[in-house]
């Protein structure tokens, strides 16, 4: 079941409801920034203490005045639980990639759900690119 869950992209459904650290997602939205950041680690909480700047505050105002799809550059963002159902188109340096936030999320940078880099594979060796290969016919 969860394998095919992988697969697919997806998350398999929760049997019970989410918490974090004891909190539901309601709770969680009834509480001001201050709150959230004490339950947060400390990375993350040093950062909305000292580091959130005026682009964040807006992207916050734009979470709370409802907006469902809000595109932005602000990588370092961290999800808050009001953010929890809105889809975010993030800026990977060459095309917006968007990213739907679930209740997992919380915590999170935005960032860290839209790679910047690509994986790379690679195919078999050419002929001639190996001693090996140097005496296999054409044809």
């Amino acid at each position: 079941m969860a394998r095919q869950a992988k697969q697919a992209g997806r998350i398999p459904k929760r049997k019970e409801e989410f918490t974090y650290r004891g909190f539901s997602v309601a709770d969680m939205k009834k509480m001001d920034l201050n709150q959230i950041a004490e339950m947060l680690p400390s990375r993350q909480r040093r950062k909305i203490k000292r580091e959130f700047g005026e682009e964040h505050i807006k992207l916050i105002n734009q979470v709370k005045a409802g907006e469902t799809k809000i595109k932005t550059h602000l990588r370092d963002m961290i999800i808050l639980p009001d953010m929890i159902g809105i889809t975010f188109e993030i800026h990977t340096g060459k095309e917006w990639k968007a990213v739907e936030v679930i209740p997992e999320m919380v915590g999170h940078y935005i960032g860290e759900f839209a790679p910047t880099r690509k994986y790379v594979t690679h195919g078999s060796a050419g002929i001639g690119a190996t001693r090996g290969s140097k005496y296999v016919p054409l044809k």
